[in-house]
């Protein structure tokens, strides 16, 4: 009688048991159905944004943009996405490199280390700070917000990238986002660095030409061929990206922005811009460091 008595409950166990188990499947079946279509859609959206890119850069290449009025449209953006900012990102730089020069240089004094002191300097600021610095300084003033006011605009039926009507009047409006972007990072990085080797310089050596063979030598050891190439290469695709992926990324959302209020339309394009640029901003910053260090 106890057994009989007892199955019935140690079935009931069994049962529950069954169920919980079961239970935990399904939901790792839809855990992982659902991972597999988010990865799905992030692969969907990256080829996209690299059509869109490679479409936006014939399209800048195409000597068709430039007419006299896109010229004259090119030289204005150029005017207002460089020249507004490029005074206060200079001073800034002057700044912040006189303050690291000298904590860099008494700290290295005090470990005996200062033969090593101004290669660090030059090294991590202009090799490294001072690139990644201009390009997301460019893009967080200049780049990421022209995206946005493509998708704006587009949202506003004042652009048209539809097949039949030939990209309508995205070669006055894009080529000319693209090259300002572009050539605002170019000049940021340009003259950031050679403000920064004359701050370090000057701070190191004062107002004296009697530093210039030792500091020649050390800037020699620090940009080697190689590492030049590469810091060129640096500057060169992050301007490259921080110019062209919020365009591209603007014309992504471009398909889902009808019927969006401008200010939804603008945030979100500023945001998917941001997160894209910043990811392939950092695989390019590794691939650098890879280059430079291994």
């Amino acid at each position: 009688m106890a057994k009989d008595t007892l199955a019935p409950e140690r079935y009931r166990l069994l049962a529950r048991r069954y169920h919980a188990g079961m239970s935990v499947t399904v939901s790792l079946h839809r855990w992982l159905a659902q991972m597999g279509r988010s990865g799905q859609q992030a692969v969907v959206e990256w080829l996209q944004l690299f059509d869109l890119a490679a479409s936006i850069l014939v399209l800048a290449l195409s000597p068709a943009s430039y007419t006299p009025a896109n010229r004259t449209f090119l030289l204005r953006n150029i005017y207002a996405n460089t020249a507004p900012i490029l005074l206060g990102f200079t001073v800034l730089c002057a700044l912040v490199t006189l303050v690291l020069t000298r904590i860099v240089v008494v700290t290295a004094q005090s470990y005996g280390l200062s033969q090593y002191a101004l290669q660090l300097v030059i090294r991590v600021l202009v090799l490294e700070l001072i690139p990644l610095t201009a390009a997301l300084f460019v893009a967080l003033r200049c780049t990421i917000p022209d995206g946005a006011e493509l998708l704006a605009l587009h949202a506003k039926g004042q652009l048209d990238m539809s097949p039949g009507k030939a990209w309508g009047g995205m070669q006055r409006e894009v080529p000319s986002r693209l090259v300002a972007g572009f050539f605002a990072g170019i000049a940021l990085a340009a003259l950031s660095s050679v403000v920064v080797l004359v701050v370090t310089y000057l701070a190191s050596y004062g107002f004296t030409v009697s530093g210039l063979p030792n500091f020649t030598r050390l800037f020699g050891q620090v940009f080697s061929p190689a590492v030049s190439v590469i810091f060129v290469l640096k500057i060169l695709f992050f301007c490259l990206t921080v110019s062209l992926v919020p365009m591209a990324s603007a014309l992504v959302g471009m398909r889902g922005a009808a019927g969006m209020h401008a200010t939804t339309v603008r945030t979100s394009a500023e945001l998917r811009g941001l997160v894209r640029m910043f990811s392939l901003i950092l695989l390019i910053e590794t691939v650098s460091l890879a280059g430079n260090y291994y």
